[in-house]
């Protein structure tokens, strides 16, 4: 892993995430860009199309560009580690998630940092139209750091599904794996699922699954975890609040498991359990 993209508004929720993010680079010895979206208004209802001044914008590039700055030494200043990343600062007019987009293949970026909005951690995170444009628009894996979390060392990712994609769920299970082992953390295959769908059959095929996810990544600290709930929404909560995990994996595609929990009624329930943060990997990662 070379590059870390984190994106900011200055909020503290975004402020804390970018201190997480860059004592995770710091472990992983990957560099980090920087970066600031914002929106200059070109169009107003019922009103037509109106210039905006040129001064106006001047202000807000300057403004924004020195917060960026201000940004970069807090967390240079908190460095303690042996590996210093090297920051980048970008500063674009637009959209976050196309500023993001054209970041991405513009620096070749392995990973996103970004921060949850509001006091209500997860829940917040799963209802809001923000975090879930960007969670649908990313082509890279995408780090969601809750307000709560606390920025201590990664031992366990919980990597979470139901197995009824399974091919799609080992892709982003391999592309966990590399992950992992920079930071030294163990994987737990976490299943689950209601009994009623859960046969002799399927375990068996899931034994093998499994056996064979661990000859082939050569990564012994694999493991196996069933949660079984009727409401996957519960299940997570439960293995946030008693698991001993300090990263939830999830891989995100239409109509799989996570979409179930983020189109779900009960995310708020979660928010209550959740202070870890959330790797989503995209739907693009499988293809």
């Amino acid at each position: 892993m070379k590059k870390i993209l984190i994106p900011t508004d200055f909020s503290a929720n975004a402020t804390h995430a970018a201190e997480y993010g860059y004592n995770l680079a710091s472990i992983l010895k990957a560099n980090i860009v920087l970066c600031n979206a914002f929106i200059v208004p070109a169009e107003m209802p019922q009103a037509g199309v109106i210039v905006w001044p040129m001064e106006e914008y001047d202000i807000i590039e300057k403004e924004t560009t020195d917060e960026l700055q201000q940004l970069k030494n807090r967390l240079e200043k908190k460095d303690n580690s042996s590996y210093k990343p090297l920051i980048s600062l970008v500063n674009e007019i637009g959209a976050v998630t196309d500023v993001v987009d054209g970041l991405i293949k513009l620096y070749n970026i392995d990973l996103i940092v970004m921060g949850t909005h509001g006091t209500s951690g997860l829940s917040t995170l799963l209802l809001g139209n923000h975090s879930r444009k960007m969670i649908d628009a990313t082509t890279k894996p995408l780090l969601l750091v809750p307000a709560q979390t606390k920025i201590t060392p990664v031992k366990k990712i919980a990597f979470a599904t139901d197995f009824k994609h399974p091919q799609d769920d080992l892709a982003a299970i391999y592309a966990l794996i590399p992950f992992a082992k920079l930071l030294g953390a163990e994987i737990l295959l976490t299943h689950v699922y209601n009994e009623k769908h859960h046969s002799p059959q399927f375990q068996k095929w899931l034994d093998d699954l499994l056996v064979d996810l661990s000859n082939k990544a050569d990564y012994p600290n694999i493991y196996y975890r069933i949660v079984k709930n009727s409401n996957p929404e519960n299940g997570l909560s439960w293995l946030c609040k008693h698991g001993q995990v300090d990263m939830l994996a999830m891989l995100h595609r239409p109509h799989n498991f996570f979409d179930t929990i983020i189109q779900g009624s009960h995310t708020k329930k979660m928010a209550d359990h959740i202070s870890i943060p959330l790797l989503v990997f995209p739907t693009k990662i499988v293809k």
